[in-house]
């Protein structure tokens, strides 16, 4: 086992050694040693060269260091031996980390120390995995072991990631086959009876990229064919809710049973052969297909197999069909409902329903296609749309339009589509551009009326002006009151004023005569009047007024 380690083992140097300091009292040795680690799955093989010097009493001593630490722990199986080799499990340390190796060399007082490093995963190569075969008698059935221990520290969180291929061929032939498959047991049909094949197979990795080595040959003869041959090409349908399983077969009067099993079980090593569960509705079916309820299997995917019986012998089981319950439902159609918002129209999209009028939950994720058009044009509109309740906007008020729509699946590996929901039709209503043009106008007469009151206020102004003038006062009275304000009679001062007459005699003869009245008196006369009208005021001036002129004349008679 050493030699096919040492032959397939993948050399891995880390980086330049580091040759320490020589032990007090010793001295180093003129080179390096070239020391190598070879990792296949948990198994670690240390290496190292004598450069051509005699080993003779010379002792080898491998220790080893974690991230973090400063004492250095002896490797178990590599202290004080004479050869260049050393092999020891993974101790317990994490694979993905950096560690230190360091060998000793000891000769007498002469010892030199080098170190290299290195992260087991990174260095580790995927080994043979183990292999064991089962033969019928046109298929055999290959049962895998993963490469490492069943308590593997190396491929504790890769090993489910394993892809393994698998190469057979006839020992009478040179023409190989090679397949590929993730699970641990697998059948190879459709080969011929009692013939010897031969087959090897090995491990890869897609993340990080590893491949392992070929396990070594192993051959096995199919048996006698038997009386009654397996059920072949299988295949699923859909319909109406329920699945629809085919097969082929050529013989009459037998009887066929179907049964299912978790395709995450076939991950783990082993037959499983009492994991199978038997479908209900599929035993001792007399035709070559079976229907059985889509809620008879939970999501998820499955293996599905057929055996064939007629009452005294029993065929081999099929080649098993992988099935996948969210690839084979069919996409009902969506139920529509509308609702008109204005100009605009609200759709909401519903699960389908059964003929019992019972929703039907699709789990998948679902895009939906809508058409829509006008009730009276046949001009249609599409877009696709993932919510299922969303608005089509800004269209014509008081107008019939017409929605359709079928669901698609989001991812596009799968293809599938339901067929169109049933047509639904709505009226829109006035909508917000009717509002617009209502408030428009209602301001538009509001301005209209105001224009039309100020108008008629400036034509009766106009009228009042024309035909019912103001009555203006007399010049004399307006010259008065224009060079003597109403508020000089209100206001006191203890100056007197005089006022000026004018009398007109001739057209020649200008006479002035100057009145002088005490403001004071006049102040109080006036203002011991303040329930009397202001034009008693007016007549007692003009009484004043005609006293003097009265008076003036008599002195001119006289």
């Amino acid at each position: 086992m050493l030699a096919l380690l040492g032959a397939t083992a993948l050399v891995l140097v880390a980086g330049t050694p580091w040759v320490l300091p020589a032990a007090a009292g010793g001295k180093n040795l003129n080179s390096s040693r070239n020391v190598e680690i070879n990792i296949i799955d948990d198994n670690f093989i240390l290496r190292w060269n004598g450069n051509g010097e005699s080993i003779g009493n010379m002792t080898f001593s491998a220790d080893y260091q974690r991230p973090g630490m400063d004492n250095w722990i002896k490797l178990p199986g590599c202290q004080y031996i004479t050869s260049t080799k050393c092999s020891f499990s993974s101790p317990k340390l994490d694979i993905y980390e950096e560690i230190k190796l360091r060998l000793r060399a000891e000769q007498g007082n002469t010892s030199w120390y080098e170190v290299i490093s290195f992260m087991p995963f990174e260095k580790a190569q995927i080994g043979p995995p183990g292999v064991h075969l089962e033969a019928e008698d046109k298929a055999i059935i290959v049962n895998i072991s993963p490469p490492g221990t069943i308590d593997s520290i190396m491929w504790a969180l890769a090993g489910p990631s394993f892809i393994y291929s698998i190469v057979i061929w006839k020992i009478s032939s040179s023409i190989e086959e090679m397949i590929e498959t993730g699970y641990l047991r697998y059948k190879v049909d459709k080969l011929s009876p009692e013939t010897t094949y031969c087959l090897k197979v090995k491990a890869r990795l897609r993340t990080p990229r590893k491949v392992g080595v070929y396990s070594p040959v192993y051959c096995i003869n199919t048996t006698a064919e038997n009386k009654l041959p397996p059920p072949e090409n299988l295949k699923v349908d859909v319909k109406n809710q329920n699945y629809v399983l085919k097969w082929d077969y050529a013989n009459a009067n037998v009887t066929f049973q179907v049964q299912w099993l978790h395709a995450y079980v076939r991950k783990n090593p082993g037959k499983h052969s009492h994991e199978w569960k038997q479908i209900l509705d599929c035993e001792n079916v007399e035709t070559t297909q079976c229907v059985f309820a889509q809620n008879v299997l939970p999501e998820g995917v499955y293996y599905i197999r057929v055996q064939a019986s007629d009452g005294n012998n029993t065929s081999l089981w099929s080649k098993e069909k992988k099935f996948s319950s969210d690839m084979q439902t069919t996409v009902l159609p969506p139920v529509i409902n509308m609702k008109s918002v204005g100009d605009s129209l609200r759709v909401y999209i519903g699960a389908p329903r059964e003929a019992e009028n019972k929703r039907v939950s699709q789990y998948y994720p679902l895009s939906y296609e809508i058409i829509f058009w006008k009730n009276t044009s046949n001009a249609e509109r599409k877009f696709l749309e993932k919510k299922t309740d969303f608005t089509i906007p800004n269209l014509q008020p008081l107008t019939v339009y017409c929605v359709k729509a079928r669901a698609h699946l989001v991812d596009g590996k799968w293809n599938r589509s339901s067929v169109f929901s049933d047509t639904v039709c709505k009226k829109t209503k006035p909508g917000n551009t009717s509002k617009s043009w209502l408030i428009a106008g209602i301001c538009i007469a509001l301005i209209a009326v105001a224009v039309v009151i100020y108008g008629v206020k400036v034509l009766w102004k106009g009228i009042n002006y024309v035909f019912f003038p103001s009555l203006k006062p007399s010049s004399c009275i307006d010259e008065y009151f224009s060079e003597q304000p109403l508020k000089n009679l209100l206001l006191s001062t203890s100056e007197e004023q005089t006022e000026k007459c004018f009398i007109v005699e001739n057209v020649n003869t200008i006479t002035t005569v100057e009145e002088t009245n005490q403001t004071d008196e006049d102040h109080k006369k006036y203002s011991s009047q303040t329930s009397e009208d202001s034009g008693n005021y007016s007549n007692e001036d003009e009484n004043s007024g005609s006293k003097t002129s009265e008076e003036f004349l008599e002195q001119e008679t006289v």
